[in-house]
């Protein structure tokens, strides 16, 4: 750690994660680092966890409400859960522990759109924030805070937090310093906040750390942890067709002429399918690519390094292991060509929607009207969350989804009548694509939608059903726009809990 902490008021302040978590009061509001397994604090949430064990032990009632930048890794969002210590958490998560918590009731989650989570905690949605606790990569001479590898909330909870719990990460490159853009004007709530002022997404608006007042600093805790990223999967022959069918797309708007032979601005969700078209990319013949996105992914990566994409920024890494250490290896000269930003700028609307972004994202089902459900399985277990998707979607020039037609064996299809959850409507959806084909959705009414949706994207065991579906509900509705017969609408998810099948 030497050099790691270079001012001595926060050497000072130097103790063990246990003796920080000692600190924390039950119902205690916590802020923490961490965005998509990346930057989050390694050693605290653990000691937390065990000291919350030994007081329930006790008979003592120690819960924390829990808000992130996004999902984290099993060393917080896992370990607090697994303790039952958890009361409230926002805002996205994706650890199986916690989310069987908000499943069976015991953990109130809140799932909110991430660019608006600043301005309610700012507004005091949620009360005041007692601790900040984040991961650093060093603190400077001067006490300025040099990020890690992902900036999320950080900014935010730096600010609010009454007290701060810094983690200072020797494991992350020092050659992360100058990777980060905090911009802080953008903190000046409505009707006062400036204008955003970035025009392209290789602009930098900000400073290259934290500014905090160091009387807040009350623990600061030595680490040296990787973060904790799963490998991606080989890509599977789904995910190349998935791909393919955007780029078949993206061709088309160049030859329309709505793109230019650069394309505009990508976003990436994270996943499988997300990774496959950045390799599809790096194989087809765009050149001088950017990105304004939220998470570095692998694919991103390898398009940075050919030279096909000139910039990318995002608010965090979303790495494997593997990539993860050749980040660090090269962090000097990956800072020349990565922007790392609070996730309100890196989400932000009103840029996404003027420098006209390609948003391309996950989902679990569409229905054939072009309603897209991102967060729910079967009407009320909540997988993971909205995340950023709805910040994109609703503001790119063209939103596209994109997901296997089946799930669970096929005994699920991705193609419904009616979702059981809207997440993003169909008034924001411009594309579907499955492994089946794409449907572009643009300028059609919603009985042209459910014809395209059915002929290009459901699986063929479904397609059938699909139809016998559509014609029905024309015959029965109470009216033409939208047909839905409401008695059936939803009867696939009924069968699937019933019966462990959608298929008639």
């Amino acid at each position: 750690m030497a050099g790691r902490i270079a001012n001595e008021q926060f050497r000072s302040k130097v103790m063990s994660a246990a003796d920080a978590a000692a600190l924390i009061e039950p119902g205690s509001k916590i802020g923490f680092a961490g965005f998509t397994g990346s930057g989050y604090p390694k050693e605290f949430p653990v000691a937390l966890a065990a000291r919350i064990k030994e007081e329930r032990a006790k008979g003592v009632d120690f819960r924390v409400d829990s808000f992130t930048g996004a999902s984290t890794a099993p060393e917080l969002d896992g370990e607090l859960a697994g303790a039952d210590g958890i009361g409230f958490r926002t805002p996205y998560q994706s650890d199986p522990v916690l989310r069987n918590k908000i499943n069976d009731g015991s953990t109130y989650y809140s799932d909110i759109h991430l660019s608006h989570l600043a301005n309610q905690l700012a507004y005091g949605f949620f009360g005041d924030l007692d601790y900040a606790v984040i991961e650093a990569s060093q603190v400077l001479a001067d006490g300025s805070v040099v990020p890690s590898s992902s900036v999320g909330m950080n900014r935010t909870y730096l600010t609010l937090a009454k007290k701060i719990i810094i983690e200072v990460n020797a494991w992350q490159s020092e050659d992360l310093y100058g990777m980060h853009d905090i911009y802080y004007d953008i903190a000046t709530l409505p009707p006062n906040r400036p204008p955003l002022p970035i025009t392209h997404p290789g602009d930098r608006i900000g400073d290259k750390v934290y500014t905090i007042d160091p009387s807040k600093v009350v623990a600061v805790i030595e680490t040296e942890g990787p973060d904790r990223n799963s490998p991606f999967k080989p890509l599977d022959e789904d995910s190349k067709k998935i791909a393919g069918y955007l780029l078949d797309f993206f061709d088309q708007e160049v030859k329309a002429g709505r793109l230019n032979e650069h394309l505009n601005p990508l976003q990436s969700g994270v996943g499988n399918i997300a990774n496959a078209v950045l390799a599809g990319l790096l194989e087809s013949d765009y050149e001088n690519m950017t990105s304004y996105t939220e998470v570095i992914q692998d694919g991103m990566v390898d398009l940075l390094d050919s030279g096909k994409l000139t910039v990318a920024s995002a608010t965090a890494f979303s790495l494997s292991p593997t990539y993860a250490e050749k980040m660090n290896d090269n962090a000097a000269e990956y800072a020349k060509k990565i922007i790392l930003r609070p996730q309100d700028v890196s989400n932000h609307p009103e840029a996404i929607r003027r420098m006209g972004v390609i948003a391309c994202n996950g989902m679990i089902e569409a229905d054939i009207y072009g309603n897209v459900n991102s967060t729910h399985v079967m009407g009320s277990r909540m997988m993971n969350g909205i995340g950023g998707s709805g910040d994109f979607t609703r503001n790119a020039i063209f939103s596209c989804f994109v997901s296997p037609s089946t799930a669970k064996g096929g005994a699920i299809s991705a193609i419904v009548p009616m979702v059981n959850h809207v997440d993003h409507t169909e008034h924001d959806v411009s594309v579907i694509i499955t492994e089946q084909g794409l449907a572009d959705l643009r300028g059609l009414a919603p009985r042209q939608r459910a014809k395209k949706v059915i002929e290009n994207c459901a699986h063929p065991d479904y397609k059938d059903q699909l139809l016998d579906y559509f014609e029905q509900a024309q015959k029965v509705a109470n009216g033409q726009h939208t047909p839905h017969d409401l008695t059936k609408s939803l009867s696939w998810h009924s069968k699937f809990l019933a019966d462990g099948t959608m298929k008639a």
